[in-house]
C-alpha cells in the first residue's frame, strides 16, 4: 500500500479547508443575501410585537347625568402554551381559580400556539392567586367589560354588548359605531419571554375613545315606571306589559319599560322573549283607546259636537251578516261627550258613520298609525292599517272602535301627545345628544316638528272629553287627588291562531296625560293577558295613577281641583 506523501497530505487538507470555506461562504451568502428577507421577517416576528390599542367605549347617561352604562377594566387570563411544561397539572390549578372546565383549559394549554385565551373577564380577586403560575406561561391582560350600574333599569332601551364590546341589542347596537370608538396600534420590541419592551423604538397611534350618549330618559321617572309596572305584573298576573312616558311637546321619551325584563350585565341568562322591547316591537289591537282618533276626526270635521245626542240602543245594529256591536251594558241615549266618557262602542261607531271611509282613514294615518314613528330605537314595527280599498262591509263600523287595526304602545303615546299639546304631531326620540368624552358635542338634533293634525280648539274639546273619562267614566281609577288628568281606557280581545277573537285573552290599556290643560307628560300603559281582571279601567288605569303620583312627588306639578269641563268650547 502506497503511503501518501507530505505534499499530498497538504493538498488534501487544503481541499477540505477550501470546501469548508466554500460551504461557510455559501451559507453566509444565503443568510445575508438570498435568504435575508425571510430571515429578517422571522426575526421581526419573534422580537417585534404588534399590539392593538382598544379604545374606551363611550358611556351612556340619562338626561340628568346619571350613569347608565360604562366600561371598566377587568382581568382576562391568557397562556403561552409553548412555555407550559405540564399542561395537565397547570390546567388543574388554573381551572379552579378562573372557574372554568378543566378539560377545556387543558385543551387550550396543549394548542401549538404562542397565545391562547384561558378565561376572559374574570373576577379581579383571582389576580394575586395567578402570580405563581406566571413561570408556566400564564399571564393577565386587562380588558374593558361593559357594566350597567343599575342592573335591569331601562335594560330594553340600553341593550347590551358581547365580550368584544360590540353592541348586540338596543342603543348599544343602534349607536355602536359612535360608542365603540377607533382602535389604535403599537409596534415595539419584546424579550424572549414575550414581555414588551417600551422605549424610543416604540411606534404608536393612540386609540380614539368612543363618544358618550346622553338620553332623554330621566332615571327617576324610569324607576317610578318600573316599580309601577312590577306592581301591576304581580297584582294582575299579566304575561307582559309596557309603559311609555313622553313629553307631549317635544316627543322626548322620559321613560320606557317592559316586562318581562333582564339584566344586561348577564344577558345570556335571559331568553329572547325577555329581551324583546315590546313597546316598539309588539302589535296589539288598541280597542277603545282608539276612540280618541275617532272623536278627534268627527269633531274636527264638524259632523258631531260634544253635546249631540246619539242613541246607543242595544239591538241589531249594525246589521252586517251575523255581526252585532255591543256595549258592556245598555247605555241608551247619550251625548257624544258621554259616549266617550262611558266608552260606548255603538255611539262611537254611529258618530263615525258621518265620515266617509277615506276621511276616517286619513285621520288614522295622520295620527301616526300604519307607519313607524321614527323613534331612534332598533326593531320598531309600523303597525297595520288596511287601506280603504281592502275594507270589508264591517270595517267602517269596527275600525272606529279600535278593531282591525294593529298598533304599538309608542304609537299610542304619539297619538295622545297630539291631543295633549294642542294638535301637533311629534316624533318620539330617546337620544338627547352625542358628545366626546371631554364634552364637545358631536350631534344634538331633536327631530323636526311634525304636521298639525287637528286645530288647537278641537284638541281642547277632546281634552275635555278625556278629563270626563277620568272624572266620571271608565277611567275613574286613574284619578289623582289634586291633579286634573285625562285619559282613555282600552280593552282589546287578542286574536287566536284561527283568526277569531279570544274570549279569555285580552290586552288592557290606558293612555293619558296631564296636568290639563298645560300637560307635561303622556303615559301609556299596556298589559298583556292580565288575570282575573282584564279591563283597561281596572288594570292599567290604577297603574297610571301610581305613576302620576310618583311623578307628582318628584316634579312640581300644578295642583288644582278636578274640573270635568276644562277646555270646552
Amino acid at each position: 500500500m502506497k503511503t501518501a506523501t507530505t505534499n499530498e497530505r497538504i493538498v488534501g487538507v487544503f481541499v477540505v479547508a477550501l470546501a469548508l470555506f466554500a460551504t461557510l461562504w455559501g451559507r453566509c451568502v444565503w443568510l445575508q443575501v438570498l435568504g435575508a428577507r425571510g430571515l429578517t421577517a422571522t426575526a421581526n416576528k419573534q422580537y417585534t410585537a404588534w399590539q392593538t390599542l382598544i379604545p374606551q367605549r363611550g358611556r351612556i347617561y340619562d338626561r340628568n347625568g346619571r350613569l347608565l352604562a360604562l366600561s371598566v377594566l377587568t382581568p382576562s387570563v391568557y397562556a403561552n402554551p409553548r412555555h407550559v411544561s405540564n399542561p395537565a397539572a397547570t390546567a388543574q390549578r388554573l381551572a379552579h381559580l378562573v372557574e372554568r372546565d378543566v378539560r377545556t383549559v387543558r385543551e387550550r394549554l396543549q394548542r401549538p400556539k404562542g397565545f391562547v385565551w384561558v378565561a376572559r373577564q374574570v373576577d379581579p380577586g383571582v389576580t394575586p392567586s395567578l402570580d405563581p403560575l406566571r413561570s408556566e406561561g400564564i399571564g393577565i391582560r386587562e380588558e374593558p367589560k361593559r357594566f350597567y350600574p343599575h342592573g335591569r333599569l331601562a335594560s330594553h332601551l340600553l341593550g347590551f354588548v358581547n365580550i368584544d364590546q360590540n353592541g348586540l341589542e338596543g342603543l348599544e347596537l343602534a349607536l355602536n359605531g359612535m360608542l365603540r370608538g377607533q382602535a389604535g396600534w403599537r409596534s415595539t420590541l419584546r424579550d424572549a419571554r414575550g414581555h414588551l419592551l417600551i422605549g424610543s423604538w416604540t411606534q404608536e397611534t393612540e386609540a380614539l375613545d368612543g363618544a358618550d350618549i346622553v338620553l332623554t330618559i330621566d332615571g327617576v321617572v324610569q324607576q317610578v315606571v318600573e316599580e309601577a309596572l312590577d306592581w301591576g305584573m304581580e297584582r294582575f298576573h299579566a304575561a307582559g306589559g309596557s309603559v311609555v312616558v313622553m313629553d307631549p311637546h317635544t316627543g322626548a321619551i322620559l321613560a320606557l319599560a317592559n316586562r318581562p325584563t333582564f339584566d344586561p350585565n348577564d344577558p345570556g341568562q335571559a331568553s329572547a322573549d325577555r329581551r324583546r322591547n315590546r313597546a316598539v316591537t309588539d302589535l296589539m289591537e288598541p280597542g277603545s283607546v282608539f276612540k280618541v282618533v275617532t272623536a278627534a276626526a268627527v269633531l274636527e270635521e264638524g259632523v258631531v259636537s260634544p253635546e249631540d245626542m246619539l242613541d246607543c240602543e242595544e239591538g241589531n245594529w249594525p246589521t252586517v251578516g251575523r255581526h252585532v256591536l255591543h256595549d258592556h251594558h245598555p247605555l241608551g241615549l247619550l251625548s257624544f261627550r258621554d259616549v266617550i266618557t262611558y266608552s260606548s262602542n255603538i255611539g262611537t261607531s254611529k258618530a263615525a258613520q258621518r265620515l266617509s271611509p277615506d276621511t276616517l282613514y286619513r285621520y288614522v294615518r295622520a295620527f301616526g298609525f300604519g307607519e313607524r314613528s321614527g323613534i331612534d330605537i332598533p326593531g320598531e314595527v309600523p303597525g297595520m292599517v288596511a287601506p280603504t280599498a281592502t275594507w270589508s262591509k264591517l270595517s267602517r263600523f269596527i275600525i272606529p272602535i279600535g278593531q282591525e287595526v294593529a298598533v304599538t304602545p309608542i304609537q299610542l303615546a304619539t297619538m295622545m301627545a297630539i291631543i295633549a299639546n294642542g294638535g301637533q304631531r311629534v316624533h318620539p326620540y330617546v337620544v338627547e345628544r352625542i358628545q366626546r368624552p371631554e364634552g364637545a358635542i358631536v350631534r344634538s338634533d331633536a327631530p323636526p316638528e311634525g304636521p298639525r293634525v287637528i286645530r288647537p280648539e278641537i284638541a281642547k274639546q277632546v281634552q275635555s272629553l278625556l278629563v270626563n273619562v277620568v272624572e266620571s267614566g271608565t277611567g275613574r281609577l286613574a284619578k289623582v287627588q289634586g291633579l286634573t288628568v285625562a285619559g282613555k281606557t282600552g280593552t282589546a280581545q287578542k286574536v287566536e291562531p284561527n283568526g277569531r277573537y279570544s274570549h279569555s285573552r285580552f290586552v288592557a290599556s290606558f293612555a293619558g296625560f296631564g296636568p290639563v290643560p298645560d300637560s307635561s307628560f303622556v303615559i301609556v300603559v299596556a298589559m298583556d293577558e292580565p288575570r282575573p281582571a282584564y279591563y283597561g279601567g281596572l288594570v292599567s288605569a290604577p297603574m297610571f295613577q301610581r305613576i302620576v303620583e310618583g311623578l307628582a312627588s318628584y316634579w312640581t306639578l300644578p295642583r288644582r281641583e278636578p274640573a270635568g269641563t276644562v277646555g270646552t268650547t
